[in-house]
């Protein structure tokens, strides 16, 4: 890194070099779809064979693009096409890249295909969580759908631009077409990770999944010990298959991560719940932000205050700084939380809230918060959005609003041309409560958490701590 203290300007001057009007010209006219993007990407990293002149045309022109803007941070060409050998980082910069020459640079950035989706698979699970938000059973619903579907789900994701698939559920390992899905996810080039409540990945089952090409696996944990871990998921034994599931993933090569929803019933032991992880050696320990929907519904009083969230957050970010381990919220305030602390010199570290394995260091200074605001905070129809069961797409999975079919209507048209997501994509709005917030970039608020208390996704987030006096009002009316 030549530059020590770059600012916001700086970061927009390094995109703008990247896409000034010559290529963005030339974006717009040659590389109409994005996966012509990602194959001269991969051209001119050395790992795809160009097809024609042409092709190398392309490559060339795209290259050179990206060097004048990486030379501004020192950054070699060999270390860029290092990167761009992984077909998920062509597909991701070439969202971005592509994002960019659509709108331009905006705040948060507006991108043509969301980086994930998030792919409740099935309903079917051996579980009984109380805070399922899927309200999962043991049985699939009839409105699966078949395996031919599932596949041309994939299709359509890679043609769109998606850069990740997390297979989640109900508990997706349960399901008949995972394997087969997975595998053809992942070849075609798609980061692939699993949510799992980890009790069904034996020895064996661990090995396959990173043979199929699964690279990340998040298991789920409510508590530290079995006690409060089975109470809560509602089967005798859960906690140590759980744990086994853990250690078998860790040890067949998979990058692993256990995830903890947080309420009143297990607040109290998150610094046990920590420690665990360091013990186990895991890669991400990540505190779920609770949204009191399914049968979440049921237990809306143990929704963590507004200064229960925030101290825990503190503590969260605290603990990220000793490294060892990477600690995660998927509160959206956790982004001003890590700026906060920047900004008053006692923190090293920025987590862009919902990519949790991007960490931005103190060097980048001022262009941290550019970074930030870049992605966004709150990614709900944004830089994500979920899949369900029966092809059915949501803002995100703690979000049950239906805004269309991905085998009925398109994932592509709907993802354009949603009401409801273009309404998320737009902080300024005079709707949006967030709007005069300082930090309406970074954060923006947890949309699922606006909508499952007011029925609205614009509406103030209860759980923010800047909105206590929302809380105040609606904690008198939770029974």
């Amino acid at each position: 890194m030549k530059e020590k203290n770059l600012n916001e300007a700086e970061i927009i001057d390094y995109l703008h070099k990247v896409m000034d009007n010559k290529f963005v010209s030339f974006i717009m006219k040659e590389m109409t779809e994005v996966k012509k993007l990602e194959n001269s990407f991969g051209v001119y990293a050395g790992v795809i064979t160009p097809d024609g002149i042409r092709d190398r045309m392309h490559a060339k022109i795209v290259g050179e693009a990206i060097e004048r803007g990486a030379e501004k941070f020192g950054v070699e060409p060999e270390v860029i096409k290092g990167f761009l050998k992984d077909p998920y980082f062509q597909k991701g910069f070439a969202v971005v890249i592509r994002s960019i020459a659509e709108y331009g640079i905006t705040k948060p950035q507006r991108l043509i295909a969301p980086f994930m989706v998030v792919w409740d698979f099935t309903k079917q699970c051996n579980l009984k969580c109380k805070h399922c938000y899927a309200n999962a059973s043991p049985y699939p619903a009839p409105d699966e759908l078949t395996l031919e579907e599932k596949l041309e789900v994939v299709g359509q994701l890679d043609k769109a631009g998606v850069a990740a698939i997390s297979f989640s559920g109900g508990e997706p390992l349960i399901n008949k077409d995972f394997w087969e899905v997975a595998e053809y996810a992942a070849s075609k080039g798609f980061y692939i990770s699993v949510a799992t409540n980890g009790t069904l990945i034996s020895e064996k089952d661990a090995k396959r999944l990173k043979e199929v090409g699964v690279r990340y696996v998040e298991v789920s944990l409510d508590g530290p010990n079995a006690e409060i871990h089975d109470r809560f998921r509602g089967v005798e034994g859960a906690f140590e298959r759980a744990m086994e599931g853990i250690e078998n993933a860790r040890d067949a090569g998979l990058s692993t991560g256990i995830a903890t929803t947080v309420t009143h019933y297990n607040l109290d032991k998150i610094p046990e719940m920590v420690e665990l992880g360091r013990k186990l050696k895991v890669d991400r320990f990540i505190v779920f932000n609770f949204i009191p929907t399914g049968k979440g519904k049921d237990i809306i009083r143990e929704d963590p205050s507004p200064v229960e969230r925030e101290n825990l957050m503190k503590y969260l970010y605290e603990e990220w700084k000793k490294g060892g381990l990477q600690i995660f919220s998927t509160s959206p305030a956790y982004a001003r939380i890590s700026i906060t602390a920047m900004d008053k010199g006692t923190g090293d570290k920025v987590s862009p809230t919902h990519f949790a394995e991007i960490e931005i260091p103190k060097e980048f200074g001022g262009a941290a918060k550019a970074l930030t605001e870049f992605i966004g905070g709150c990614g709900a129809g944004r830089i994500y959005c979920s899949i369900e069961h029966n092809g059915d797409i949501q803002p995100c999975v703690f979000m049950p609003i239906k805004v269309g079919n991905a085998i009925k209507d398109g994932f592509v048209n709907v993802w354009k041309n949603s009401d409801v997501l273009n309404k998320l994509r737009d902080r300024d709005n005079e709707k949006f409560a967030c709007h005069s917030c300082a930090f309406r970039y970074v954060c923006g608020g947890c949309r699922a958490r606006a909508y499952a208390y007011y029925g609205d996704v614009l509406a103030p987030d209860p759980g923010c701590v800047l909105m206590r006096e929302e809380w105040e009002k609606i904690s008198q009316n939770i029974v």
